[in-house]
Formats: structure tokens, C-alpha cells, sequence
């Protein structure tokens, strides 16, 4: 009597198809991930054990590096970005902003430049603008409340954004109590803290 094979296509075919599924899974997920940019400059939050996450969208960042200097990240939103730039514009009496500037304030990563210096700052090409480490930062005292104006400008343009503060944990506190008292003074009271978690570098 002759041995029959048994067939094996229908078994081929299960597995040809899972592994078109898993690879366009695979292209969608890289596709669609959002990375998280790096600091301008490196900045090394004080540690906690809270595990919240941050929401991805309509999330606006303030970093404070370890001598006090504020940078601000807008909300990753290009047409939302072009109406944050021309309200700060328009607060500052800067001149209209060139096709070329709304470009690069759409790209770029943190603001931290007075406005008397921003135009110059979004003239400079894509790689120094990222390497570019501001002497000052913006500013954010009891006589010039710049930073705040970015936050209150961007809360103008969408009022369901939210903010995160990312400060050095060597940061001296006076730095950032103005900003307290800064976002207070617009009521805008809730924000996060970014920490490390506890036990990790």
C-alpha cells in the first residue's frame, strides 16, 4: 500500500499570512511612535517613586537646567505652532515672521533665547540650532515674565494643553519659585513635575 504525505500547504499559507501581519504590526508601530527628543542641554531630575506617565499630545515642557537657565518646549503641533509664534510676535512687536522662520519654529526642539533674539535664533541652519546652548535662556523674573508669556500665548492658541516642568535636581529653588509664582499669576495651577524613578540612573 502507498504511503500519502500528508499536506502541509494549508499550514504554509497560516504562516506566510501571521508573518505579513506581524510585519505590517512591526511598520505601524515605527510609523506611528512618537520618540522622545533629547534635552538641549542634560538635565538630571531629583528621583520619586511615582510611576504616572505623561500624555503624549498637547503636552508643553519648561526644562530648568542646573544654573537656572528655562527652556521651552511647545506642543508638537505644526499649525498650532505657526499661531503660538505669531501671538508672541504680535505681543512683542517683533516684525512679521519670514516663510523660512515659521518653518524652523515648526521643527524646533526648545525655544530658549529672549524675543529680542529669536528671529536670529530661527535664521541659524537645523544642525546649530540643535547644538545651540543658549547663555541665558529665557527670561523669567518678577520684571520680565517672558517664559510665562509662552506658556499663557500657547494656553491662548489651545486651553486644553497641559505642562510639564523638567528641572535639575541641583536647580536652585528661588530660580524656580518665580516660575511658580509666574504660572500662578495667569491661575494656571496644575502642572507636572518630571522625576526620575527612584533607584535608576
Amino acid at each position: 500500500m502507498a504511503r500519502v504525505k500528508p499536506k502541509r500547504h494549508g499550514v504554509i499559507t497560516d504562516m506566510t499570512a501571521m508573518c505579513d501581519v506581524a510585519f505590517l504590526l512591526l511598520t505601524f508601530f515605527i510609523l506611528t511612535t512618537q520618540f522622545k527628543k533629547p534635552d538641549v542641554e542634560q538635565i538630571k531630575p531629583p528621583s520619586s517613586i511615582s510611576e504616572t506617565l505623561l500624555p503624549d499630545a498637547s503636552l508643553m515642557t519648561i526644562n530648568v537646567t542646573a544654573d537656572g537657565k528655562f527652556y521651552f518646549q511647545p506642543v508638537d503641533n505644526a499649525s498650532e505652532r505657526v499661531e503660538l509664534l505669531k501671538k508672541m510676535g504680535k505681543k512683542y512687536n517683533l516684525p512679521d515672521f519670514s516663510t523660512k522662520e515659521i518653518a524652523s519654529f515648526q521643527r524646533v526642539q526648545a525655544i530658549g533665547v529672549p524675543m529680542t533674539q529669536l528671529k536670529s535664533y530661527l535664521d541659524l541652519p537645523e544642525d546649530e540650532q540643535k547644538n545651540y546652548k543658549s547663555p541665558t535662556g529665557i527670561p523669567m523674573d518678577s520684571t520680565n515674565k517672558q517664559l510665562v508669556d509662552w506658556v499663557e500665548q500657547s494656553l491662548s492658541v489651545n486651553p486644553n494643553y497641559k505642562l510639564a516642568i523638567k528641572g535639575d535636581v541641583t536647580t536652585q529653588y528661588p530660580k524656580v519659585k518665580s516660575l511658580f509664582e509666574g504660572l500662578r499669576d495667569i491661575d494656571f495651577l496644575k502642572f507636572w513635575l518630571i522625576t526620575s524613578q527612584e533607584g535608576k540612573p
